[in-house]
């Protein structure tokens, strides 16, 4: 017969090892929401790239053509 303490302990083992499996499921889509957040912040980055490429080379084409004034 099992004592009371290794049934209380087969108890508690079983609550855990239950609460670890959920953790892990919410850990999974917790990754997998960061993975979707990271194309869109890769996206977002190459836009800030082309927008800063763009304005250097609108500058350049300023100051090439004489045409860059300064702010009214």
């Amino acid at each position: 017969m099992e004592s009371p303490h290794e049934h209380q302990q087969n108890l508690l083992l079983s609550r855990i090892i239950t609460n670890v499996e959920k953790l892990n499921e919410a850990i999974v889509l917790l990754n997998k929401g960061l993975q979707e957040i990271n194309i869109q912040n890769m996206n977002v980055e190459l836009v800030a790239q082309m927008f800063k490429n763009y304005q250097s080379n609108v500058l350049f084409h300023l100051e090439a053509t004489d045409s860059l004034k300064e702010p009214s």
